[in-house]
């Protein structure tokens, strides 16, 4: 019979069980799932079953965690995604949680740039510890994101932005997020990454503070090389803030945007 073991096709005697599958392929593997579910007693297999063997500590080598990621994916999807070089403007609420979502999905290559350091206010959206208070946001994020999946290249780049290095420092990235949070930041940005690269997609948020209802949040798709997210409207300022759920939402509206431009799909 066929079966799936650590997303591997692996060929076993009809009547194989679960322990002595693991006696076979991982012995020192202390947790067992079957077919999703965690089992401590043996059970017989069946052809068909999938059968994740860990050790408890254990980091997976690349291959393995790949296909245990991916396997989660729609088919057709890692194969594309990893070849990806994507660049972030921004290492706050939304280009923390953007990058996040990004190496979840296994992303060949990120890009981040950012001057700021992690300060106290920024945990309340951001993606980042208290033990990481006072470390440039860059370093921290490419700590975080080494954690979540070793295996996507960052490069990161702790300077602010100008206009004189945008150009160079998303020379590679197929796609750019803009994550800035002042309105100067994201037409300056726009405006020079649009000059060097009119050929290559920018996804942009604007209009995401507050509690307003999170279906106003929306992406929507300005031009081909031009995705805009958020309700347009809601910026930061006395009275309304920024606040995890909100700025989370339009994060994962842009990353969203990013895997559909990457697979060829509208960006809506």
């Amino acid at each position: 019979m066929n079966i799936r073991i650590n997303e591997q096709h692996t060929s076993l005697p009809p009547g194989t069980t679960l322990f002595e599958a693991r006696s076979r392929c991982k012995p020192d593997a202390d947790v067992l799932i079957v077919n999703g579910f965690p089992a401590a007693d043996d059970l017989p297999l069946h052809d068909g079953d999938r059968v994740v063997l860990i050790r408890r500590g254990e980091q997976p080598s690349a291959t393995e965690l790949e296909a245990l990621m991916a396997a989660r994916h729609t088919p057709g999807v890692h194969e594309r995604v990893k070849q990806a070089c994507v660049g972030i403007a921004g290492a706050g609420g939304l280009g923390s949680s953007v990058a996040v979502a990004l190496a979840r999905i296994g992303i060949g290559r990120l890009i981040l740039a950012d001057f700021d350091v992690v300060e106290p206010s920024n945990l309340n959206r951001q993606q980042y510890f208290v033990d990481q208070i006072g470390q440039p946001k860059v370093e921290a994020l490419r700590d975080n994101l080494a954690r979540i999946n070793p295996y996507v290249e960052v490069e990161i780049f702790n300077a602010r932005l100008t206009s004189e290095n945008i150009a160079a420092v998303f020379a590679d990235a197929q796609i750019l997020v803009e994550a800035f949070d002042a309105a100067a930041q994201k037409a300056m940005l726009a405006e020079t990454f649009r000059h060097h690269y009119p050929d290559r997609p920018l996804v942009v948020a604007s209009g995401l503070a507050g509690y307003q209802p999170s279906n106003t949040i929306m992406t929507r798709w300005i031009s081909p090389q031009l995705v805009l997210v958020g309700d347009g409207h809601s910026a930061a300022r006395p009275g309304e803030g920024l606040m995890a759920p909100r700025v989370g939402i339009a994060a994962h509206h842009q990353a969203n945007a990013v895997l559909r431009l990457l697979l060829g799909e509208t960006p809506e």
